[in-house]
């Protein structure tokens, strides 16, 4: 049976960078990784995971709790998670909690068994003490758990006050605002303080309305957005915190012979892929996904180690325009 020493023979370094290229560990060259790499194959060379946990005292696993993989938020960020991941040598561990308190308990109490070397939390149904007595490094992704517990977000705020501005300086005066569960503390939940104070110095009229979770796949509320949309059909510019919402809206107005963007506009939020298959393409506040991923995933890495790590890591937004506006 081959060992790490015939591969590093084989591969003309020292055994040393072999364990640097397993661990994946400080810089090493595109060729260094080939010749590495092609050893092992020729030599059918497996790295032992076990003894490489219990050498670095770590599992090289990390755990992602989100309400659904189904939903298009939340499967693209569980996507660049385990890219990213990948990347540093660790493998990710995901659990679908579909906004249940117990179930997001249980994956928790798994993936402490499983001793992973911390948690991605996109998913918060518990209070804030479970999350801190969990003994595990934890990365909550948009929402402030404690001010022991690092976050990252997009600047949900931004976002909520450029969906405003730009509705009104197309000339709508009477929008609507489509939300989540407001009564959940998150800190998207700042998309629509910002949007509702922007609309406020400006004099606009708007109504806004709170819709069922919107983070789980199983959201269908075209009919009652569809209600919504008769009763007001002086409504010309509509902002949803989601795209999800605002798919769902694009599909009421058209069914209602709204004709977009001419008599009604409507804004997104989020910028997944969703916003790009809609007819016509919405409108959209794109947030950062691919680099909120990164940066969860570093600091958890990082936190391993020992590091420390900033506790708030809010990053920008933008405006990507489509057909609905």
């Amino acid at each position: 049976m081959a060992t790490i020493k015939d591969v590093a023979k084989l591969a003309g370094v020292s055994i040393a960078t072999v364990s640097r290229v397993f661990n994946n560990r400080g810089y090493l060259s595109h060729d260094v990784k080939q010749k590495v790499a092609l050893a092992m194959e020729k030599l059918d060379y497996h790295p032992n995971d076990l003894a490489r946990s219990l050498h670095n005292q770590k599992s090289f696993i990390l755990g992602l709790i989100v309400p659904s993989v189904g939903h298009p938020f939340f499967g693209e960020l569980a996507s660049y998670v385990e890219c990213f991941a990948y990347r540093y040598g660790y493998k990710v561990l995901i659990g679908n909690s579909l906004q249940e308190a117990e179930k997001e308990r249980e994956y928790i109490a798994m993936l402490r068994r499983s001793q992973v070397d911390g948690i991605i939390m996109g998913s918060h149904n518990l209070d804030t003490g479970t999350y801190l007595g969990v003994n595990l490094r934890v990365i909550s992704l948009d929402r402030e758990l404690d001010p022991a517990i690092p976050y990252v977000c997009c600047d949900n705020y931004q976002g909520g006050e450029l969906a405003a501005k730009y509705l009104i300086g197309k000339g709508c005066k009477n929008l609507i605002l489509f939300s989540g569960n407001l009564s959940i503390p998150m800190l998207s939940n700042l998309r629509t303080e910002a949007f509702i104070n922007t609309c406020e110095k400006a004099g606009v009229d708007f109504l806004g309305f709170e819709l069922p979770d919107t983070s789980i796949i199983q959201f269908n509320e075209d009919g009652y957005i569809k209600e919504i949309l008769k009763k007001n059909p002086r409504c010309d510019g509509v902002f949803c915190t989601n795209d999800m919402t605002a798919a769902s809206v694009l599909n009421s107005a058209s069914s209602l012979g709204r004709k977009i963007p001419g008599e009604l506009k409507i804004i997104g939020f989020d910028g997944t892929l969703l916003s790009a298959f809609t007819n016509p393409r919405l409108t959209t506040i794109r947030q950062p996904v691919e680099t909120i991923c990164r940066y969860a995933v570093e600091y958890l890495i990082r936190m391993a180690d020992g590091e420390k790590v900033p506790t708030k890591t809010v990053l920008p937004v933008r405006l990507i325009e489509g057909g609905t506006t």
